[in-house]
């Protein structure tokens, strides 16, 4: 007899071996019921990464305070005004005109175009600021990443909405009161005249859209909390 882990196992004589034998007299070791974990997908690492279309992620303005980023800088400089403009607290006026002089500075330095009573949400990304014009009455999303030479122009006197998580790339045109959808992409060069639906891909000039992923829709936190 053989003893496996405590359990006695019958030797098999030579010339007599038996697999059913062997096989029932093994002792039985339970299996785990946590399932095995399973390596992430390509779409899976994607998706994690998209940054959210709802919730601004305020460290993609951050920056260290000796750290050369101008785009970064010029947001900071419009962050800080806007958050001093309505304030009567001792100090706001001095406060309000430091914000303006930085973000004169900062204006010349990058070459963008950008007033200080922009709305802008959390998040935007400017990686090359040179030539970014936005209109007063342009509305932008958390999120956002516009490139070089981007226009938010108006027409008839209304303005771009850009919804959350919105990438425009170099040298696009977006005019009139149109809206862009949440995870729309707008191809370099384009001219936008029309809305983009949210998780669209618009190019050409004038924009056309020509390809359109079923994106869901984003939800926010206060709306999860009253869904039944």
């Amino acid at each position: 007899m053989l003893s496996v882990k405590g359990n006695l196992v019958p030797s098999i004589p030579i010339g007599s071996y038996n697999h059913s034998l062997v096989w029932a007299s093994l002792p039985i070791f339970p299996m785990s019921e946590d399932p095995i974990p399973l390596e992430p997908t390509d779409a899976d690492i994607r998706k994690s990464r998209r940054p959210s279309a709802v919730a601004p992620d305020w460290s993609r303005e951050a920056k260290g305070f000796f750290e050369w980023c101008p785009s970064r800088s010029l947001l900071a400089s419009i962050r800080a005004y806007q958050r001093v403009h309505h304030s009567n607290l001792p100090g706001s006026f001095l406060r309000r005109k430091l914000a303006v002089l930085r973000h004169r500075i900062w204006s010349v330095i990058t070459g963008a175009d950008i007033p200080l009573n922009s709305q802008i949400a959390g998040g935007l990304q400017l990686p090359h600021p040179n030539g970014v014009v936005v209109h007063p009455g342009s509305e932008i999303g958390p999120n956002c990443l516009l490139f070089q030479q981007v226009t938010l122009g108006a027409r008839a006197g209304r303005a771009p909405r850009l919804g959350g998580n919105v990438v425009v790339g170099a040298g696009a045109k977006l005019l009139g009161g149109i809206r862009i959808g949440d995870d729309a992409r707008i191809g370099a060069n384009a001219v936008v005249l029309r809305d983009v639906p949210a998780g669209a891909t618009s190019v050409g000039i004038p924009a056309r859209i020509i390809s359109q992923s079923h994106v869901q829709p984003a939800i926010s936190e206060e709306a999860q909390k009253v869904r039944p």
